[in-house]
Order: C-alpha cells, then structure tokens, then sequence
C-alpha cells in the first residue's frame, strides 16, 4: 500500500493563485469549492435514540458517532468512528461524529497520546458497534416475530432473509434503544475479510471547517460576561515569586485586577512545569487578550533563587502529597560537563547478556562514538489557552488538552471542589505532541475564575510557552562495539543518559542480536520542567543507534541494509535472551520494502542517500532519505517510509500522519535547539528558535505500508524517531563528515567539501 505526496510548494501555490484572479477571488472561489454540496449535507432527525455511550440513530436512519479521544491532529475524530460504523454496519455518508466531552463514567481512555488510539480502541469500540448492531438486529426479530438469526444488516437496512422485509436502522431505533445490553462475551466482530469502511479511506470531519475558518478552537470560544487573562511565569527555572507591585499594571488601559495564584502539581508528570520550584504566579486579568498581554511587559515584580526542599502536589485522588525539587539556577555549559563526567563513571545495569568486558578486552578493533542532543521546545502552532467558568461549587473548563484526566485531580485539589462538580470540554488543538498532555493551563485559568468570579479565557503568548513549559529532555549516548581481527562483532556496548531521565530502552534491537551486550543508565536531576515529547526518549535515542549502526556497517564493510538484516536473522534464529522487545521478523520486513521501494541500490545521479529503522509504539519503521546539494546546500529531494503498523484504519490519513512526523523530525534534527542560561531558556520565539520552513520540506515522500491482519499498532510517533539518523546518515554520504551532535545545520555551515 503507498502514498506519494509531491506537494504544491507556497511559491507555486501563490502564483496558481494569482492566475486564478488575485487574493479576492481565491477567497471566493477557492474557500467556495470547500462549503458542502446540497447532497451531503444530512437531514437531522425529529429524535434520537441512543443504544450506548458511543452511538445515537435518528428516527431517519442518521447516525452520530461520539468520538472519546481529544483530536490534535492525529485524525482520531475520522478513524476511531470509523471502528465503531464498521461494526455496527452503516453507510458512512448516514453518519455525523461529534466530540465526546470528558466523561469518564461513559467512555474508556480518553487520552490522545503515546500513538495508542487506535491500538486501544480497536476492540472496544468494534464492540461498541457490534453490541448496537445486535440490538437493532433484536428490535427487528421482535418486531416481526422472527428469529435473529433470520435477520441481516448491510449499510444501515436491516433485512429478513426469508420474507425479505426490509427496514432502515431509524424504524428499528426507538425499540432497540429500550433493550437490554447483550453481554459482550456474545457479540460477534467481522472478519478482516468483511470490512467495508475499515481500510478505506475517509476525508476528515472536520476538514470543511478547518479550510472554510469555522470556529472550532477553544481560542474561539466567547461568552457573555467573559474576562481576558495572562500568567506571569518566574523569569528563569529555580527561581520563586517574592512580591509584585500591583499599582505596576491596574492602571493600565483595559487592566481590572492582578493577583497572585497558587497552582498544586499533579503527580501524573514528576518536572511538569515551572511551578515544580514554587506555586505562586501571578495572574492578570481585563478587558482584553492584547490589553493583559501588554500589562505583563510593564510589570514590576521580584523574584528570587528557591532552596532545595519538598514542595505540595495534587495526587491523583486529589490528596496533598509531596515532592522534592533540586535548586540552582542551570545553564546548558554546565549540563553538557555533567552529562560528560556522567560518562566516564558506570552507570546502572539495565541489561547485561554474555560476558561483554571480555570481549572488549580481546578485541583488536575497538569503535566507540558518542552523540548528544539539546533540549527541544514543542512550539505547538495555537497558543496554549483555556477557558473557564468556575461557580461556587461547579466549574466548566474548555480547552485543548491531550489528557483531561490527568488533570482532574489537580483541578479538584486546586479549586476545592469535588471531581464529580468539575466539566471538562474537550476542544480540538492545534497541535500537541505531548505538549498538551500537561494541562496546568486549565488550573491557572480555573483559579483565575474562581478569584474574579467570572467566566475567563486566559492565553499564552508564544514567550510564555517557550521559556516557562515543558521541555524535551536534552540526552547524550556513547556505543561501543568490539571487533575482531576479521571484522566480526564481538560485543556491544551502550551507556545512555540525560537531563532529568535516560533515553535509554535495554530491550530493543540490536539487543538480542549481539551474543555479549551491555545497556547502562543514567541520569542527572534538574528543576527544568521536561515532558513527553513526540516519540520519547525514542526520538534520541533512535538516531544515536541508527547513526552507530551504520558507521559500524561502513568499518565492517557493509551494506548499511545488509548489515541489519545480518543482526535481525540472528534475533530471529537464535536470539540472545527472551525478553527482547520487538520481533525480528517484522523488523526485517520494514527494511527489505524500504530496500525495494527506494531503489536502494540504484540512487539516481547527485543523490546521497542514508537508511536508518526503528521500533517504538509497537510498530516497526524504515527510512531512506535522499539529500541532493544545491548552491553548497543539502536539499532533502526524497523520503521513502516503509511502516509495519498491523490493519490501516485510515490509509490516506495514515499517509499524511506519516508524512508529518517526517517533515517534523527533518526540521528538529536541521534546527531543533533549546539552551538555558542561568535559569532561564536563551530563546523565546520563533526569530531564534528556528523551524523548518515550506521550501525545506521534501521535494517528495512516499509512506508504503506492510499489508498484514495483525491488529493495528501505533502510528503518530513511530514514523519520527528513524528521520533523525536517515537524514544524518545521508549527510555523511555528501560530506564525508559524521555528524554526533544535534542540530545539525550549525555544523554543515562550516563544512566546504560537500559531494556534488
């Protein structure tokens, strides 16, 4: 299955444009083209009738779909109905989906993240389906008097096979909906075989409103009454709010009342964001987004280091526990030093097979190499913000937020109020990557609402998001690998750390393919604020791996693909231990598609080309970049992706998920670069802190999958983590320079001799 996507650049975009007529007429022909015709827009019915959380059918046969899991780009508000309307046997074109709030009694894991959306929902929601499906199927045996195993469905018409009455789902719903549940254990899935909507691909939901500018972002959402607020953030990590001088900013224009909040963590996230050192911060409120916003820059306040000691926490439950926060004001010169003398002392044992110190010790070849990366910024394109309306012993929170349960218990602690008394209205995002997981913007904007007795929406600006939020973790990984006089491997070695946790996964590849093998650990505290960030700790570390591995291949005389295919038929014929992560097979699988899809052996003239493969997510990804140099300057021309990740819900979505994560880690492994200097984060926006632009991206990417009936896996992050040593790989190819540290545009600027 492939997707190629040879996309329209901005440039060329532009002048089709204005051939078209001009800016105007794009906005009336163009946005036009999007709005739906008359034929698909559906009819809503007198009533509904609901057969479960998931599921409401209208007395004319339409159908809504509530979709659980918060929507961020992943696409899960098309793919995750899709599950449930294939059991329960509809025409898609009868269906409507909406956006489930966060309610936990009624749906199951609302969490969007960790690529396991579709992996989790497949067999609940299928069942979701099914279970509605049986109930209509119950309503039509009883309203006919006939056996249910008489009883067929197909597209939302239930039909008796021997009398060949037909009825639409609507005239079955009213009955179907006062039946009993049917125990799940008797509820019966479809074959892969039998999917109709499964595996074919469907347009996004909400893709009229995105195009067309209809308000569907909580930055969006206004209410009568509504106030305007913004957060002042210590200025640099590990350092707490003395006092503040009001008089500063109330009389500014549009100013109503500043004041200090106290925010309790939750321990779902140990360093989740600035107020790990001290709780306090100071709130802002007024008449507007820019008036609250321009009141922070004239702001008079006093800040001070903060002590080691144990600081309160919001449990899960809601109960008051503790946490212990180092102090210090750190800079990025110091942590590299640390993470250097880390190095060269032992670290922990994560796994050790055979006996690697001797075979290091009669190695006559010893290859060692380490890499480092810098912490990244998530910079998610909307601004983190958060609408909230907090009454007396009742409060509505709105906003973009990846896991609204892991911050209820802080909400409840926060606000005093119990967990039952709290909403939470799920709004799409513009973005998250894991950056949303960490919702300590609803309780700032809940406490706002609750001091100033009123509904409020409180808004990030971009300096606030990147110098007071959550971090990437900055990593280093040293590998060693000891050889023989005949280019055998003997032994592998890797020691992998960072700042504050370690990259390091022990149990996957080449891990049970290297008879002595040797995985160490460590990691340096801090009271920067880190978090999930697309792919953790896989994003580093695969690329560490990768990049080693195919520089081990080029000293062992190798072909880079040959070579891990070598170690992967080892794990898979006679592995070295049995508790190895992945399975060697599907791994081999990504990397001979890839081999055949890209043409690996034959690259076109002016083509340097670089291979790197990776397991994370329960999926297995390969990846072939192919760099040109133009005007002295790497130009990324091809991507070719191969992605074991089981059934494909979605296909195109899928494609362009894939694509994304691709563009995505080309521009953190080019430019990602966050710094910290005496506290505080040396770049603010978006003029220092670099992002890949349109005319960087691929000139072409092709995403194949590998057809197969293993139960679907993730997908939003496994496609990332491989770019980073595929795009360093091919780098050497045209520089002959191997490249150990990250970014790595600062580096190719200084390099001449790139290969033509």
């Amino acid at each position: 299955m492939a997707f190629t996507d040879n996309k329209l650049d901005r440039r060329s975009f532009l002048k089709v444009s204005a051939l078209a007529g001009g800016g105007m007429m794009l906005s009336f022909s163009w946005l036009a083209g999007c709005q739906p015709k008359s034929e698909d827009v559906l009819t809503m019915p007198d009533e509904w009738f609901e057969l479960n959380s998931y599921i409401k059918i209208g007395d004319n046969g339409v159908v809504t779909l509530f979709n659980p899991n918060p929507e961020f780009g992943s696409n899960v508000k098309t793919s995750l109905p899709m599950l449930l309307a294939e059991e329960l046997d509809v025409d898609w074109k009868m269906v409507t989906v909406e956006q489930a709030d966060f309610y936990p009694e009624r749906f199951d894991r609302q969490f969007t993240g960790g690529s396991q959306g579709i992996r989790q929902g497949w067999i609940p929601l299928r069942t979701a389906g099914a279970t509605a499906r049986k109930l209509i199927v119950q309503a039509a045996a009883q309203s006919w008097n006939v056996a249910e195993g008489e009883i067929t469905t197909n597209q939302g018409i239930v039909k008796h096979i021997t009398s060949e009455k037909r009825a639409g789902y609507g005239e079955m719903a009213s009955l179907a909906g006062t039946l009993d549940t049917p125990d799940p254990e008797t509820v019966k899935l479809k074959e892969i075989s039998d999917f109709k909507i499964i595996g074919k691909s469907k347009k996004n939901v909400d893709g009229d409103k995105i195009v067309t500018g209809k308000s569907i972002f909580s930055i969006d959402h206004k209410v009568s009454g509504m106030k305007y607020a913004a957060i002042v953030h210590p200025p640099a990590f590990g350092m707490k709010l003395v006092d503040f001088d009001r008089s500063s900013v109330v009389s500014l224009p549009g100013i109503q009342d500043a004041f200090k909040i106290n925010v309790f963590k939750d321990d779902y996230a140990r360093n989740f964001f600035d107020t790990t050192t001290f709780p306090e911060l100071i709130a802002i409120v007024g008449n507007s987004t820019w008036e609250v916003m321009q009141a922070k820059k004239s702001i008079k306040a006093e800040w001070e280091p903060a002590s080691t000691g144990t600081f309160p926490m919001a449990g899960r439950g809601g109960e008051n526990i503790e946490v212990k926060v180092p102090a210090g004001l750190e800079s990025s010169s110091i942590h590299k030093k640390n993470m250097a003398d880390y190095h060269a002392k032992p670290g922990q044992v994560r796994r050790k097979d055979g006996d690697p110190e001797s075979a290091f010790k009669r190695a006559t070849k010893v290859i060692e190499r380490t890499y480092t990366a810098p912490f990244l910024a998530h910079n998610t394109m909307e601004p983190m913000n958060a609408f909230a309306d907090v009454k007396g012993d009742k409060a509505v929170i709105y906003g973009p937020t990846q896991a609204p349960d892991f911050i209820m218990g802080t909400l409840s602690s926060s606000l005093g109020i119990p967990r039952e008394n709290i909403q939470i209205k799920l709004a799409r995002m513009g973005g998250g990557f894991g950056r949303r997981a960490y919702s300590h913007h609803f309780v700032e904007a809940a406490l706002i609402s609750q001091k100033i007795q009123a509904p409020v929406k409180m808004t990030y600006t971009r300096e606030d998001d990147m110098s007071a939020g959550v971090y990437r973790p900055t990593y280093s990984a040293t590998y060693k690998a000891a050889l023989d006089n005949e280019n055998n491997l003997l032994a592998f070695h890797v020691k992998a750390g960072g700042i504050p946790e370690s990259p390091l996964h022990a149990n996957r590849f080449p891990a049970g393919a290297v008879e002595n093998y040797l995985a160490e650990s460590w990691q340096i505290e801090s009271n920067i604020t880190i978090g999930a960030f697309r792919a953790p700790r896989s994003n580093f570390i695969a690329g560490a791996e990768q990049s080693f591995l195919d520089e081990l291949a080029e000293v062992m005389d190798k072909d880079p693909i040959d070579f891990r295919l070598e170690l992967l038929e080892k794990a898979a014929t006679n592995p070295v231990g049995d508790n190895n992560d992945y399975d060697p097979k599907r791994y081999a699988g990504v990397l001979k598609l890839v081999r055949d899809k890209s043409n690996w052996e034959k690259p076109s003239p002016g083509i340097h080309r670089g291979v790197s493969a990776y397991f994370c997510h329960n999926s297995y990804v390969a990846e072939v970049i192919d760099i040109s140099i133009v005007d002295n300057q790497p130009v990324v021309e091809n991507v070719f992706a191969a992605v074991d990740c089981g059934v494909v819900v979605n296909p195109d979505a899928a494609a362009n998920m894939g694509e994304g994560a691709i563009v995505d880690g080309i521009g953190n492994a080019f430019y990602g670069e966050m710094a910290f200097e005496n506290g505080a984060p040396t770049k603010r926006n978006f003029d220092k802190y670099r992002m890949i632009r349109h005319s960087e991206a691929p000139k072409n990417i092709e995403v194949y999958f590998v057809e197969n009936n293993e139960n679907p896996t993730g997908l939003g992050e496994p496609l990332f983590p491989p770019v980073f040593a595929a795009l360093g790989n091919s780098l050497y190819k045209a520089t002959g320079k191997r490249l150990y540290e990250q970014p790595f545009y600062p580096q190719i600027t200084q390099i001449q001799n790139f290969k033509m």
